[in-house]
């Protein structure tokens, strides 16, 4: 027992299962992929991954925006218009996106045929 709870504890300390446990969650890793192309509207994001439920897409989003990792701005419209964007924060994912596109290719090429070009950062 007191095993597990050193084990757990640095688990929590270790910077991949930190980030892990903020990238990891289904979809999350996709939204950020699609962002790295520049602002989106949540319509857009929900057309561009297909299969997302809208109320995912709005957990995900809001989960990204309270880590710092996406920006939220409403523009003073009617009807109101919200863009999401990368920040700084969620750009320094975008080597980590670009290197499982690169594993992916090389090593799931049967799974990965047609995929996007790599973004630069």
């Amino acid at each position: 027992m007191a095993t597990e709870t050193v084990t757990r504890a640095s688990e929590e300390t270790c910077p991949v299962y930190a980030t892990a446990e903020v990238i990891c969650a289904k979809w999350t890793i996709l939204v950020i992929r699609d962002l790295a192309a520049g602002r989106s509207r949540f319509c857009e994001l929900e057309r561009s991954l297909a299969g997302i439920s809208p109320r995912t897409l709005s957990l995900r989003l809001r989960a990204l925006e309270e880590e710092g990792i996406v920006a939220r701005d409403t523009y003073p419209e009617v009807p109101p218009r919200v863009e999401y964007s990368l920040t700084t924060k969620g750009e320094a994912l975008l080597p980590l996106i670009d290197d499982m596109r690169s594993y992916g290719r090389e090593w799931l090429p049967d799974r990965c045929a047609g995929t996007a070009p790599a973004v630069a950062a």
